[in-house]
């Protein structure tokens, strides 16, 4: 291994790119491009990804997920490849690859586990494995540990290293970046721990935490989310209360917030890749170890059944005004999972689009940041232009991208060619627009 970060008492300043550790990075996705962003201010990095097309666009500086600007990447000069055997140059190998659920929300670690096999047929002695994937505690030491063993034929602790240090990356964030957001890190013994914390350090202008086990820091990043999702939760139901009560949820949140100790949440779809996943890694380790959730499983289901709730306000909608199913026209805004980014995955505005299209409903959708071909290919969902949402019945404001809340109340009120509909507004984005007496605004 290259010049031990541990030997130079923190000062880099005298060394060059070529004196300091190599690291790489598997699985370019979300978390990984600006982790190896991140590093390459300092260090040599070799991004890994097995998927050819994304390590083409990256070679040419273009970020299909809009995380990283053309400039940034063209500065890092990042070593991009598909070439596993590059990480035989490596002496530092950070893994974020995705961990998703299976069909029946269980942990799915088939990218977790390839990727070890891969890290361990092509490292060399002595480098260091920090995991950033979100996993359940004792993922790393009980299930990546062993591959990378079997296929290396080192010994975890004696001839390579393993650390962990739970990725804080928020799709679509400029303001929490991995610069000046606060790390925790982790490893299996003191020595790998004091070296992977100068490490994260020298490039984090935040607090970097050593937690007191792997267990610690893998169990801190499914708090972070669980508490989150069961926040949200809990807005949600209040959000069901008050319809039935005949009350604006976000009058009553705004009132709320006055008080010093309130914590403000909303309601709304909980999709994406961290809070409506994590929480069921919590639920299948603490099941495996004897422990049934009871608050976190009915937060989850509460969440999950938000798109049927739209879908449900959509058809109250239908009856109250007697339409004809086959005649109505249905705009839908925003596809993402959230606000300002092209990320579909586990997308709930996609789950009502598809239930709606189920009952045989007509529906024109809407996204500025999905790529088209894309979106039906994979869900048989359509896309249409802004003008081509015109003399909609109802239309749903799913996502709060930018672009929609920076539209005036004229261009809501075009889309009603007759001056009556319905606004299905989930996040409260026309909040104070004064729209006519026969355009009904819903809310969460």
């Amino acid at each position: 291994m290259r010049t031990r970060l541990v030997t130079i008492n923190g000062d880099l300043e005298n060394l060059t790119k070529e004196d300091l550790p190599v690291i790489g990075v598997v699985g370019l996705g979300y978390v990984g491009l600006p982790v190896s962003l991140g590093f390459s201010k300092r260090y040599q990095v070799i991004g890994y990804d097995i998927n050819q097309e994304r390590i083409t666009s990256l070679k040419k500086s273009i970020d299909a997920t809009n995380e990283v600007s053309k400039e940034e990447l063209v500065d890092a000069a990042i070593n991009f490849t598909t070439d596993e055997k590059e990480l035989n140059s490596c002496d530092v190998i950070i893994v974020t690859v995705p961990t998703p659920l299976n069909v029946n929300n269980k942990p799915d670690l088939s990218y977790l586990s390839q990727a070890s096999t891969v890290i361990g047929k092509n490292m060399k002695k002595d480098t260091i494995v920090i995991y950033e994937s979100t996993v359940y505690p004792g993922t790393t030491e009980e299930v990546c540990i062993p591959i990378l063993e079997e296929n290396s034929n080192l010994k975890c602790g004696k001839e390579f290293h393993i650390g962990y240090s739970p990725e804080r990356i928020n799709p679509g964030d400029k303001t929490h970046t991995f610069f000046n957001t606060n790390k925790v890190v982790a490893a299996q013994d003191n020595n790998t721990l004091e070296e992977i914390f100068l490490l994260y350090q020298s490039v984090i202008h935040a607090q970097v935490y050593k937690a007191s086990s792997i267990k610690v820091a893998e169990a801190s990043k499914l708090v972070e989310n669980t508490q989150r999702d069961f926040n949200i939760a809990l807005m949600n139901e209040l959000s069901l209360i008050f319809r039935q009560m005949g009350i604006n949820t976000y009058d009553v949140l705004e009132a709320a917030k006055t008080k010093w100790n309130f914590i403000p949440f909303n309601p709304g779809l909980v999709g994406g890749h961290c809070i409506g996943v994590d929480p069921y890694y919590f639920i299948y380790k603490s099941t495996i170890e004897g422990y049934k959730p009871e608050l976190i499983e009915l937060a989850r289901r509460l969440n999950e059944r938000m798109s049927d709730v739209i879908v449900d306000l959509v058809w109250d909608e239908i009856r109250k005004r007697n339409l004809n199913k086959e005649e109505v026209k249905i705009g839908l805004l925003g596809l993402t999972f959230k606000e300002n980014v092209p990320d579909i995955r586990n997308s709930k505005s996609i789950e009502i689009a598809k239930k709606l299209l189920d009952s045989g409903l007509d529906i024109y959708s809407h996204d500025p940041y999905i790529d088209s071909t894309t979106l039906f290919n994979e869900h048989g969902i359509k896309l249409y232009e802004w003008k081509e949402l015109e003399e909609v019945n109802i239309l749903i404001v799913a996502v709060p991208h930018q672009e929609y809340r920076d539209k005036g109340i004229v261009a809501y009120q075009n889309f009603f060619s007759d001056g009556e509909g319905t606004i299905i507004d989930i996040k409260d984005i026309l909040r104070n627009r004064c729209f006519s007496k026969e355009i009904n605004v819903i809310t969460l």
